[in-house]
C-alpha cells in the first residue's frame, strides 16, 4: 500500500471501505445477472439482448476492478468470498428463472436503477472527503445511466415491434 493513498482521505476510511465493498458486491452479482442473463434469455430480439448483456457484464467486471483496486488502494481488502456478496449487496440480485427477454430486462433495467441510487450517495459522500474514490464513481456512475438508458430502449423496441405485429 502506497503512503499517501490513506492519508488524504478526509472522512471514516473504514467506513468508506465498507460502502466501496457493498458497492463490489453489486457489481459481482451485475456482473453474473448480465452474464447468465445472456446464456439463457429467450423472445423477440433476442440476439441484440444478447449483445447488450454481454457487453454489460464486461463493463460491471470493470467496475469490480475499479472498486477492489481502490479498496486495496485504501488499505483494506476486497470482499474475499461470493458468499459475502449477497450479505453485503445494496441491490441484490434477480434469478432469471423466467428467462423471456422483457423479464430479464426488467431485472436488469431495476439494478440499473438501484446501481445510480448507490453510486449518486457515493458520489455525495466522497465529493469532498475523498476526491480520488470521486473520480472514478463518477465513471462508473456515468456508465449505470448509460446501461439504463441502453436497457430501456432495448424494451421499448421490442414492446413496439410486438405491437405493430397485433
Amino acid at each position: 500500500m502506497g503512503q499517501k493513498g490513506r492519508s488524504i482521505v478526509k472522512m471514516d476510511v473504514d467506513e468508506l471501505i465498507n460502502l466501496l465493498n457493498k458497492a463490489l458486491s453489486d457489481e459481482w452479482l451485475a456482473y453474473y445477472q448480465y452474464w447468465i442473463g445472456a446464456k439463457v434469455v429467450k423472445g423477440p430480439m433476442k440476439d441484440a439482448v444478447i449483445a447488450e448483456l454481454t457487453l454489460h457484464a464486461t463493463e460491471e467486471l470493470g467496475h469490480a476492478e475499479l472498486l477492489a483496486t481502490r479498496i486495496i488502494q485504501l488499505g483494506g481488502t476486497p470482499v474475499l468470498s461470493p458468499v459475502e456478496w449477497s450479505k453485503l449487496t445494496n441491490c441484490g440480485y434477480d434469478v432469471p428463472s423466467d428467462p423471456y427477454v422483457g423479464v430479464i430486462l426488467d431485472q436488469n433495467i431495476k439494478g440499473e436503477q438501484c446501481a445510480i441510487k448507490v453510486y449518486s450517495e457515493l458520489l455525495d459522500i466522497t465529493r469532498v472527503g475523498d476526491p480520488v474514490t470521486y473520480n472514478f464513481i463518477l465513471q462508473i456512475l456515468s456508465d449505470e445511466v448509460e446501461h439504463e438508458e441502453d436497457l430501456s430502449s432495448l424494451k421499448e423496441d421490442m414492446e413496439l415491434m410486438l405491437e405493430r405485429r397485433s
